[in-house]
């Protein structure tokens, strides 16, 4: 079982950039592929960013590509993601998730992982 907290989050302004981080209790971080998703008020939880057991592979949605970067630290058992020039579009839940790479990168919503954080609000203010 892995448990998955979020933190980072907050109120930012338009073009900012800002850190979550999540981290996971259990022995088994490094062998899960980790991901985030985000939901904004009134949709649906979609997929942001994924990365691999060992972290040399990595994935981004369009809207978040070349604005973000995922990484781990599986010493620290830990994912980031890291996001730039954030935009007023970009406000919502984040949530980290834990599951295979493919699940995280083919299914919607809670299907993808297989566990769960509580989410991390992130506000972008214009």
């Amino acid at each position: 079982h892995v448990q998955l907290v979020e933190s980072g989050g907050g109120l930012v302004q338009a073009g900012d950039s800002l850190r979550l981080s999540c981290a996971a209790s259990g022995r088994t971080f490094s062998d899960h592929a980790m991901g985030w998703f985000r939901q904004a008020s009134g949709k649906e939880r979609e997929f942001v960013a994924a990365i691999s057991t060992s972290g040399g592979s990595t994935y981004y949605s369009d809207s978040v590509k070349g604005r973000s970067t995922i990484s781990r630290d599986n010493a620290k058992n830990t994912v980031y993601l890291q996001m730039h020039t954030l935009k007023s579009e970009d406000t919502a839940v984040y949530y980290c998730a834990a599951g295979s790479l493919y699940g995280l990168r083919t299914f919607q919503g809670m299907r993808a992982a297989d566990y769960w954080g509580q989410g991390t609000q992130v506000t972008v203010s214009s």
